[in-house]
């Protein structure tokens, strides 16, 4: 008998122990023509990789204003989303009004977006006004790009009134403009990006430059709009391109662990290179431009790496 029982000790201490069930965690990002969704993935394989106990996935949404709500309601743990939209979302204004999410919160800033108003040659658009009376792909429903191409027309005197608005996603929107079923489209997405290079492969692509006085009257109704340049080239036959740039969040719920915010803002930092050959945006997601371009309080998790590397933080930044 106890020979036996020693034999079925020994079966169990030689029997594989289960591995550690992970703690599943949902990044929100966009439709997969943009940016976001390569660079949640990105992301969910740094924290796959060096957060510990954890297990991320990048999950395909309507963007920004979509991706405040999952982080409002727990169906998202993290989230991409416009710094305008998450300033709106943490205030209570704009898309927002009268539903205010205080608990946003920010883990870093991750690049800026350009806003990329796309036709094709021969359109017989060449301005920001010449929108008007035509057929125009304002974004998909609930994303950053609506946002911020009514936020553009409206400061410039147009309303949707005076076009015929399409709610179209990235691939959607290429789409349409390859097919003629639409006569402009608005990107709001870090660049390049795959559907307007795809589109620019078989067409011949027009990127509208918006003049100075357009510019300056959108940073007047959101002063976190900034002058930015579409390099030359970055699409075929595109030259450099005056556009509104707007940054991007890596947005979290003050609710998450301290610990784990610590340990998904170091991981992202610590393994930047990673992220960076997923997209080169990710170029631009360093400590600086966090520290200039976040609209919102850091999580206190984040600040505790922010300040364990050096950084002086600004009090707009503290909860």
């Amino acid at each position: 008998m106890k020979f036996a029982n020693l034999l079925a000790a020994g079966v169990l201490l030689a029997a594989p122990l289960p591995a550690l069930a992970q703690e599943q965690l949902s990044i929100a990002t966009g439709g997969t023509g943009g940016v976001y969704y390569p660079m949640g993935g990105g992301l969910a394989e740094v924290i796959n990789n060096h957060v510990e106990g954890y297990a991320a996935t990048a999950e395909v949404t309507g963007a920004s204003v979509e991706n405040m709500g999952l982080i409002a309601t727990g169906d998202a743990d993290l989230a991409l989303a416009l710094g305008d939209t998450v300033q709106q979302a943490y205030t209570g204004t704009g898309r927002f009004e009268g539903q205010q999410l205080d608990m946003i919160r920010g883990l870093a800033s991750m690049y800026a977006n350009m806003v990329q108003i796309v036709t094709l040659e021969g359109s017989g658009i060449a301005s920001l006004e010449d929108l008007v009376g035509k057929r125009v792909s304002v974004g998909a429903p609930g994303s950053g790009t609506e946002v911020n191409a009514q936020e553009i027309l409206q400061a410039n005197g147009i309303t949707y009134d005076d076009i015929e608005e399409q709610r179209l996603n990235f691939n959607e929107t290429a789409d349409a403009l390859a097919n003629g079923d639409i006569d402009a489209g608005f990107w709001s997405v870090g660049a390049p990006t795959s559907s307007i290079l795809n589109l620019a492969t078989t067409n011949n692509i027009v990127v509208i430059e918006l003049t100075d006085a357009q510019i300056e009257a959108a940073q007047q109704a959101v002063p976190i709009f900034a002058r930015t340049t579409l390099a030359e080239g970055i699409y075929n036959g595109v030259p450099a391109t005056t556009v509104i740039g707007v940054p991007n969040v890596l947005a979290v719920s003050s609710e998450m662990p301290d610990d784990l915010a610590y340990a998904i803002t170091r991981a992202m930092f610590e393994n930047i290179k990673d992220l960076q050959a997923v997209h080169p945006a990710a170029n631009q997601t360093t400590v600086e431009f966090t520290t200039v371009a976040t609209p919102v309080p850091l999580h206190p998790g984040a600040i505790r790496y922010y300040e364990e590397i050096g950084v002086t933080l600004p009090d707009n930044l503290r909860p």
